[in-house]
């Protein structure tokens, strides 16, 4: 084995989003482009030589390519221990605990989460801090001001490691320890969740369906549900992770879970239903014939969490990202904890929950976690549901409706736009906030404005200052419309638009979101003039 310098030269907008670096596999196929982010990554740390590494990654197409390459040049950079899952599968919270409990520096996680996979796909890799949580952006705006400079990079000149067996290798002074990608995360669950007050729910004829969607959680599902909670057999849907996801979109929302939605809305419909994304950081929740959407699933977990062990005496606060729903707020206050609204992206629950702020956190996109791992976490989610199904006794209908007749259901609406010319995308966004000044006070299709800003956060924590997270108007009718560009696409950018109003009428409940939020669509679209400036007729999404 030889070390050896490689030269190289410099890549244009190698800057990491919310996520990490984010592209299409065609992009990071360039000669040296995944080297040239890897090597400015270790250059923006401070000492690590002897120091312990992670590596994970969800198995998608390039990642078996991509974990040797880091670990090539892990060794020439002599970390002193590289962990890594065993055929570079760990999902990425499970990442974030394995490197807490073996005392890692950080680690680097291979994912595009949720965004399509295969040749044509997407990859992505973004690095975890020693307390497991996503670099800051302090971090990664270093990374990027070096990914400009970069002239060389280090490299072991060596065969591909054999990762397919458990256990300790040895290449001059590292170690490269294999483990088993689940065994570590599923014995974290066992400490916070009561597994025989679940099981027992099972041996009571409890039916539930996880999908998979042939990503990374299959086989957590398939060991935690099945093996260790005694969910019959065949429970976990599409466990075997592949490259291509078998196709899907590994989403986990009504539009791209169309077998479990078809399962949980059928005649046979389990009680429970639930699907995960690429890495494992998202999740779905379901009834039979009843979609959760995932700011009332936030709400019924602040509601119920200190019904875990776990949690038990230990509620602090509740942080939502700033387009969930305000359905949380008043659970929040019932309790007497203080709500944090943060911008888009993970990263900014870190501060909370290291400082204890905050007990709980989530997001609109599918995401909830806790200060028991610096990532967001699916099946800690879903473990947190059925721990409250147990607890209970309810179903899963029962304990939303609940909640929507003491406060009112708030509605939520989101529309996905793909505009392939980011600059346009810009535009929109920068014509909307210069409007917003003058909007507080007027009327649009008979609804009055109180309020419109951009959204600037101020972490309570740190003082760092986040601005251009979004574009705010809040309606009379106890309604919102946000507009948001999202910080996760490959190519050209997605403007988002989020609508949320909370309707207190019993008869109204079971109405159709699109109905009852039509209004406030055709008036997103009139205050941003999106059609005229971008050609864009119809939303690639809605959920």
């Amino acid at each position: 084995m030889d070390i050896i310098s490689v030269k190289t030269e410099p890549y244009q907008g190698q800057v990491p989003g919310t996520s990490g670096l984010r592209k299409k596999v065609s992009v990071f196929k360039q000669n040296h482009y995944l080297e040239n982010f890897i090597q400015s990554v270790f250059d923006s740390l401070d000492s690590f030589e002897g120091k312990t590494l992670v590596i994970g990654g969800d198995g998608r197409y390039y990642n078996d390519y991509a974990v040797q390459v880091l670990l090539k040049m892990a060794i020439a950079n002599q970390f002193g221990r590289i962990i890594v899952g065993q055929n570079g599968i760990l999902s990425t919270p499970a990442t974030s605990y394995v490197i807490v409990k073996y005392g890692a520096m950080g680690g680097f996680i291979l994912s595009a989460s949720h965004n399509p996979g295969g040749p044509d796909g997407d990859f992505g890799i973004k690095f975890d801090n020693e307390n497991g949580a996503p670099a800051p952006q302090e971090l990664t705006d270093k990374f990027a001001k070096r990914t400009r400079e970069i002239d060389h990079f280090w490299w072991a000149d060596m065969p591909d490691i054999d990762l397919t067996q458990v256990g300790e290798l040895v290449f001059g002074s590292t170690v490269v320890q294999v483990i088993d990608p689940v065994s570590d995360y599923a014995a974290y669950m066992q400490k916070i969740f009561d597994f025989k007050q679940i099981k027992r729910l099972f041996d009571k004829g409890f039916r539930m369906t996880f999908d998979a969607m042939n990503a990374v959680t299959g086989p957590y599902a398939k060991y935690i549900f099945e093996d260790l909670l005694g969910a019959p057999r065949g429970s976990v849907i599409r466990q075997e992770p592949l490259m291509d996801f078998g196709g899907l979109h590994p989403e986990p929302n009504l539009t791209y879970a169309t077998e479990l939605v078809s399962r949980m809305y059928s005649e046979q419909a389990p009680d429970f239903g639930t699907a995960s994304d690429g890495d494992g950081d998202r999740y779905m929740i379901l009834g039979r014939s009843f979609f959760v959407n995932p700011s009332d699933s936030l709400a019924v977990l602040a509601g119920y969490l200190d019904t875990i062990p776990f949690y038990r005496g230990k509620m602090t606060g509740v942080a939502r990202s700033m387009p969930t729903s305000f359905a949380v707020d008043d659970v929040a206050k019932d309790k007497n904890l203080t709500v944090y609204q943060t911008p888009t992206g993970w990263k900014f629950f870190g501060s909370l929950l290291t400082a204890g702020k905050i007990t709980l956190c989530g997001e609109e996109s599918f995401g909830a976690g806790s200060y028991h791992l610096q990532e967001k976490d699916g099946i800690w989610a879903v473990l947190c549901w059925l721990s409250i199904l147990a607890k209970t006794g309810k179903s899963v209908e029962q304990l939303v409706r609940e909640l929507w007749q003491k406060q009112g259901r708030v509605f939520t609406l989101l529309h996905n736009y793909d505009i392939a010319d980011k600059g346009v995308a810009e535009a929109v966004m920068a014509g909307l906030k210069e409007k917003l000044p003058l909007l507080p006070g007027t009327v649009i299709q008979k609804e009055k404005i109180t309020q419109a800003f951009p959204f600037v956060y101020t972490d309570p924590v740190t003082g760092e200052v986040a601005d251009n997270q979004g574009l705010c108007i809040y309606f009379e009718s106890d309604a919102r419309i946000v507009f948001r560009l999202s910080g996760t696409n490959s190519v050209g950018a997605t403007l988002k638009i989020y609508i949320n109003q909370r309707v207190r009428e019993f008869d109204k409940f079971d109405s159709p979101a699109t109905e009852v939020l039509d209004k406030w669509v055709h008036i997103a679209l009139e205050l941003s003039e999106l059609k005229r400036l971008t050609g864009v007729e119809k939303p690639s999404m809605i959920t």
